[in-house]
């Protein structure tokens, strides 16, 4: 018997355990969605083969090994054994199979980031520093068209074509982000959940904002693009928490 026999799922490892430590964070910071919601990761050179959270399994449980490989590129995925959500294949693999430059995608339902997708005007204007890290580089998807299979995916990866935008405010649905490996997108994410939530609480006090000027905010996202290892800094901080209470997610 072979190794690959013996110990499964074991090629792109590092990848894996960066992937399934993200998932656990976002399930401790009450990000998720049950059992639904998912995060891919490509791991070939154009970007069509990916890592992916199993079909049905919550964030809590996910590890290393049980993540799917998946080819975007592949017809029959789920005709297979062990075929990953439908909506999941619809938007992750198009998104995969469009956006090369989608090397990490992340999509979740959480509270500030979902009620920001339900207002009319889903706009985050930049009225604080973590608003203004996303100055110009988010997208609004107006057209929300039912569950994301197969053409309401592809929708959505056609929205996703300047490099700079970075993160999809799905209108009456949640937030995509996408970023370069798990580390960038787990930050950008969480940064956008803050963001969200400062903004979503300043309106609630019914007072004026203080909103900064295109120049200042497009200066603050520079910044804060440019600001050494931060999102790699953060990726290492949550798995040396796990690791010392003794987490399951590296297995």
């Amino acid at each position: 018997m072979s190794v690959a026999e013996l110990r499964p799922n074991m090629d792109h490892w590092q990848e894996r355990v960066d992937m399934a430590a993200s998932f656990r964070w976002v399930e401790r910071l009450n990000m998720h969605e049950g059992v639904a919601n998912h995060f891919s990761l490509a791991v070939n050179a154009d970007g069509s083969q990916f890592l992916m959270n199993a079909n049905l399994m919550h964030f809590a449980r996910i590890t290393a090994s049980n993540l799917l490989l998946l080819d975007a590129n592949d017809p029959e995925t789920m005709t297979k054994p062990g075929a990953p959500d439908p909506t999941a294949w619809g938007l992750h693999g198009s998104i995969h199979r469009l956006c090369p430059q989608a090397r990490c995608v992340m999509h979740v339902h959480s509270i500030h980031a979902t009620v920001l997708a339900s207002l009319a005007d889903s706009t985050l204007p930049p009225i604080d520093q973590n608003t203004a890290t996303f100055f110009n580089r988010y997208v609004i998807d107006d057209g929300y068209g039912g569950l994301a299979f197969e053409d309401e995916g592809a929708r959505c990866a056609a929205m996703l074509t300047d490099p700079k935008q970075k993160v999809m405010i799905m209108g009456n649905h949640g937030v995509l982000v996408i970023g370069s490996d798990p580390a960038d997108t787990l930050n950008r994410l969480y940064y956008f959940e803050r963001a969200a939530e400062t903004y979503i609480r300043a309106l609630q006090t019914g007072q004026p904002l203080r909103v900064l000027s295109d120049e200042i905010a497009e200066k603050t996202a520079r910044e804060l693009e440019d600001y050494p290892s931060q999102a790699e800094a953060h990726l290492r901080e949550i798995k040396l928490i796990l690791d010392s209470e003794g987490s399951t997610y590296a297995s």
